[in-house]
């Protein structure tokens, strides 16, 4: 993907793999702990009340809530092989499975929700497996408009929050409270040190907490009640196997809402590799994929504990973005206290005793990040009028469904639930409307080829042959042929270090786009990425060497070049503008 606007250099104090002073990775950890700890306990709270679960099972699902999010939090950070991201991403309990959940366990109980997240997983694996399938729908434009789209879902819950108050307390209580920690948060986040920038958050919230004491917002009877070290009974539901009639009417409904939850994963990684890095470089697609594949893993693990599945939550990017603190080292620590809160019962009834005004506060600052993160993410590449309609329309389309406007009275009770969370109609709209422009796009020319100079000629041949059944003059022609040659040339002299490259090929994708040309170099290739070394490139001086050379005179010939890295390929996509 192509490279958005570079951070300023003091914006970002930590980069993913710098180290921060203990202390401040643990504060940092903690209170990013305390933003996500009560949406991962009270959605199974909720879902399990909803479905009539009882008491002791109920329990079980919420500690094996915690306890996952925790461990997959860690691995999103420190990247476990192919699983995970490398950088902060908070794991906790997903709220687009609300509805299926309740279905599936008034329908069948635990063990019918515990098969369906499992099969649905592998979902998940697959998709991180041939993620460059998607190349062409998971792009920036799109991923901010879903990121959008999640603003859209939670804002309503956030102002709900900001104004739930118990009977019989003050009017003033509320509002009070909101500007007392936005105020706080806003002035250390504006005008403060740096130092105090990182705490500002933590700050506000605990200047948001004074003032609720004075109103008597503050539950103490719960914290009270709760023991110090506790862990729940074992009430594991084991599956459900029989895989009859109920199964296979839900596990659809599963499986697209796994898909949502999966692009929710594309999207926040996306973002997070934007701002965690001082310097101006591409999205790396592998770590896309291993965040998807942590996801599932996930998943996996919440089926076969038998609680609801996880997610990625946004706030891992406002958080990053308003401290300047993007080293995994954070990450690391917010699994940890995750795990450590699972077994103290006394602490979590302390971090849920936190007034909805003060958290609703602070959740309003960072989806207010999100939600800027989404348009620079959608506006970095430029958007042309097809992409204006489709971004319009997907969003438009969530804001109908999310405020209940659109068809409800037409719909089955099952698929208006499913749809009226703004993120699934949204989404569903884009990908129908992506494939649609897929599906009639025209025709695309190939060439299988050797990765070698050798096959200059053949490529030439090629992009002649493309030029003139896009009835080209012979200056665009030659301007094409020139910008093949030199990505050849470029990937050749990319892959000259590998020990065998004897036997590698290449196949070369080309489309005439409404006058542009568009050519996919795909290949297997070696760590460097292409399109970083330009960027490298525009600012050096220096006599440039063979390879620098050609990557010069690409970005001459082309108007624009993508190179996507994949566990599996590499994709260099070069388009070239041209002329009858």
């Amino acid at each position: 993907m192509e490279s958005q606007t570079a951070n300023s250099s003091h914006s970002v104090r930590y980069q993913p793999d710098e180290r921060p002073p203990r202390a401040l990775t643990v504060g940092l950890g903690f209170q990013a702990a305390i933003l996500t700890f009560t949406p991962i306990i009270t959605l199974p709270l909720v879902i399990m009340q909803a479905a009539d679960q009882g008491e002791a099972y109920t329990s079980w699902a919420i500690f094996m809530a915690v306890l996952i999010s925790g461990i997959t939090t860690i691995v999103q950070a420190v990247r476990v092989g192919r699983f995970g991201a490398g950088h902060i991403l908070i794991m906790g309990t997903s709220a687009s499975f609300i509805a299926v959940s309740i279905t599936a366990l008034t329908e069948g109980g635990p063990a019918l929700l515990a098969t369906l997240i499992i099969v649905s997983s592998a979902i998940q694996f697959a998709l991180a497996a041939r993620l460059s399938l998607l190349r062409r729908f998971v792009t920036p434009v799109v991923s901010g408009t879903l990121l959008a789209l999640i603003v859209l879902t939670v804002i309503p819950v956030v102002f709900d929050m900001m104004t739930k108050v118990p009977e019989g307390t003050p009017a003033s209580a509320a509002p009070v409270c909101v500007v007392v920690t936005l105020s706080i948060i806003a002035a250390l986040t504006l005008r403060a040190p740096d130092a105090w920038r990182l705490w500002a958050p933590v700050i506000g919230l605990g200047g948001g907490c004074i003032v609720a004491a004075f109103f008597g917002l503050y539950d103490t009877q719960r914290v009270a009640a709760a023991a110090w070290i506790g862990l729940p009974h074992i009430v594991w539901p084991g599956f459900d196997l029989t895989f009859d009639g109920r199964f296979w009417l839900l596990l659809p409904s599963f499986v697209f809402v796994t898909l949502i939850g999966a692009v929710d994963t594309i999207a926040d990684t996306t973002a997070i590799q934007h701002i965690s890095w001082r310097d101006r470089r591409t999205v790396d697609l592998r770590l896309v994929q291993g965040a998807v594949n942590a996801d599932g893993l996930g998943n996996l693990l919440s089926g076969l504990a038998g609680t609801i599945p996880n997610a990625t939550y946004s706030a891992s990017v406002s958080l990053a973005e308003l401290t300047g603190v993007g080293a995994r080292s954070v990450g690391v620590y917010i699994g940890l206290i995750f795990i450590v809160l699972a077994f103290l019962p006394k602490v979590t009834a302390l971090l849920i005793a936190i007034p909805a005004p003060v958290v609703g506060a602070y959740l309003f600052v960072l989806i207010a990040l999100v939600f800027v993160q989404a348009l620079k993410l959608m506006v970095q590449d430029g958007i042309d009028t097809r992409m204006s309609l489709i971004v319009g329309v997907g969003f438009l389309v969530g804001v109908g469904f999310q405020s209940q406007a659109l068809f409800t009275d037409y719909l089955s009770e099952t698929i208006s639930k499913m749809l009226e969370d703004g993120m699934t109609s949204g989404g569903l709209t884009l990908l129908v409307l992506l494939l649609f422009m897929e599906l009639t796009a025209p025709r695309r020319s190939r060439l299988a080829m050797e990765l070698d100079i050798a096959g200059l000629p053949q490529l030439d041949a090629f992009l002649r042959a493309l030029a003139a059944r896009m009835h080209w003059n012979p200056g665009s022609t030659e301007r094409l042929c020139s910008a093949g040659e030199e990505a050849l040339l470029s990937l050749v002299h990319q892959d000259e270090d590998e020990a065998d490259r004897e036997g590698r090929h290449l196949l070369v994708v080309a489309r005439n786009d409404h006058g542009t040309a568009e050519l996919d170099f795909i290949a297997a290739l070696g760590e460097d990425n292409l399109e970083d070394r330009m960027l490298i490139l525009r600012e050096q001086v220096d006599q440039p060497n063979e390879r620098e050379l050609s990557l010069r005179l690409l970005r001459h010939f082309a108007s624009s070049v993508r190179h996507q890295q994949y566990h599996d390929i590499d994709i260099v996509t070069v388009r070239v503008d041209g002329s009858r």
